[in-house]
């Protein structure tokens, strides 16, 4: 991930819509897992982690083998790569790539999922030059791929950062850097002759830290701010990451390379920054990646392609300290190392989040969700493992010496964490059913200083500090999981029928 400036402009349970989308929609969201540090989890924890969010697209940065190993049997995809140190051997011969492949996929494949292979990563930013190197060694490596019959499983590419544009105001006017032509031309009909995608690297939060005077912040997080019109075409521009993606758009029909896809492997926004970076926030992050992922599942497409499905990846998964350069760059991270969250993210897609809370704002009519006295303690456990896990609802506020924390008890931590799944889900009779250990009140159960959340909003608490697994949620809990797993598919066949 490198800085750059350029492209500058002034219903039904989680796991459920996770499974749904991907029936539905095109357009895939997946995290990078860099591993620049010397405090994050084992390898197999992470892969834990992963699941236990329901993401299902995974980018590493080599071919690390515990890392492949932990992710074997687990359904995630993932996304590899190749270090630009690497390209010197691989591009030289054709044996090197075989042997590469023989050691760092084919004992793991197919128990481990892998559909890309990133040969070098933003080689036009490596201090030291291998932009030559890069399409033989991508050429060698499918050669490899097509030697054991996988090169139309696993697609090879190579990723960009920005930079590769020579410019990118408007949009329209998008034009590769005519110095990297001598690589971009052959490496652009490698991509279309075997049907890969073409790897960009974005980030509008560059373009605003260094050109804050002609970029909104609003219009670099998605936020609603005033349109910007591309003079040339009359497209309307109502965030940078569109602008910046219709330049590429534009940059490569200028080549008349009209159809080939273009893939995310990098975007996103820091969550803490020095004091010249004012803007890397938590609270920014998580408007940021939560508006992406909304752009991405509904397949909003760009105004110069509209409905144009297109895959992102998150970067990235943890804070990673031993990253130089400024604060920011050692802080862009979903979780922290003890795998609590930074923030709240909706992974769904589907609604608006509060910046401060995470929640999702959607109405309740003045009703809640609460744990039914009728519940035996066995279902009210079950229920609020699931609703504190793949659920994904903030469980902070009934932590001790947190606001809903008393009264110590099951039904009453259950009461605050079925609430918050039903407000962050729509409010409706499915989002509180929770295999019948929940039930709806029209009387607020709010108490002291612990505030129910209502109308998405969750005044409980409003710490941006770590976030831990409150003590009565141990593991996942398959009875309960099942019963809304049976419930999602009855509904669906019923429904088809």
């Amino acid at each position: 991930m490198m800085a750059n400036g350029i492209g500058l402009f002034p219903l039904i349970p989680l796991f459920a819509i996770s499974f749904f989308v991907e029936l539905c929609s095109g357009g895939k969201v997946g995290v990078c897992y860099g591993r620049n540090a010397d405090d994050l989890p084992t390898p197999d924890k992470v892969a834990q982690l992963i699941q236990l969010h329901s993401i299902k697209y995974v980018r590493i940065y080599d071919a690390n083998i515990q890392v492949l190993k932990a992710f074997a049997n687990t359904g995630v995809e993932l996304m590899i790569g190749i270090p630009n140190s690497d390209l010197l051997a691989i591009s030289q011969y054709q044996s090197n790539a075989d042997t590469w492949l023989k050691t760092n996929i084919l004992p793991y494949y197919p128990a481990t999922i892998i559909t890309y292979i990133t040969v070098g990563a933003e080689i036009t930013e490596s201090p030291v030059n291998v932009s030559s190197l890069v399409v033989p060694a991508m050429t060698n490596v499918n050669t490899a791929l097509k030697k054991v019959g996988l090169h139309k499983r696993i697609k090879v590419s190579s990723t960009h950062s920005l930079d590769v544009l020579f410019r990118s105001f408007p949009p329209s006017a998008g034009a590769f850097d005519s110095k990297f032509a001598f690589f971009l031309k052959p490496m652009l009909e490698f991509l279309v002759e075997n049907q890969s995608p073409f790897m960009i690297d974005l980030y509008p939060y560059y373009a605003y830290r260094d050109s804050s005077e002609n970029v909104s912040l609003d219009y670099a997080l998605f936020n609603p701010t005033s349109d910007v019109i591309d003079p040339n075409t009359g497209l309307v521009y109502t965030n940078m990451f569109d602008a910046q993606m219709d330049a590429i758009y534009f940059a490569l029909m200028a080549l008349n390379f009209r159809t080939l896809k273009v893939m995310v492997t990098e975007s996103g926004w820091p969550n803490k920054g020095s004091a010249k970076e004012a803007a890397a926030t938590s609270d920014n992050a998580q408007s940021y990646d939560t508006n992406l992922i909304r752009h991405v599942i509904n397949d909003t497409g760009t105004p110069a392609k509209p409905g144009e499905e297109i895959d992102v990846y998150i970067f990235s998964l943890f804070n990673e300290n031993k990253k130089p350069g400024l604060e920011s760059e050692r802080n862009w991270g979903l979780f922290y190392p003890d795998q609590t969250s930074i923030f709240s993210l909706d992974w769904t897609g589907k609604g608006s989040v509060d910046v401060v809370t995470g929640a999702n704002i959607t109405g309740s009519n003045g009703t809640w969700c609460v744990a039914s006295s009728n519940a035996s303690e066995q279902d009210l456990k079950n229920a609020l493992d699931w609703a504190c896990g793949p659920g994904n609802v903030d469980c902070s506020a009934i932590q001790p010496s947190q606001p809903c924390f008393q009264p110590d008890s099951l039904t009453s931590h259950a009461s605050y964490a079925f609430n918050s799944y039903y407000q962050q889900n729509g409010a409706t009779d499915i989002a509180c059913s929770f295999g019948g250990a929940g039930i709806k009140t029209t009387k607020d159960p709010s108490y002291d200083k612990c505030s129910y959340a209502t109308s998405g909003k969750v005044n409980g608490t409003n710490s941006t500090g770590p976030i831990s697994i409150p003590s009565t949620v141990q593991s996942f809990a398959p009875t309960f999981t099942n019963r809304l797993s049976v419930f999602f598919f009855v509904s669906i066949a019923s429904y088809i029928l």
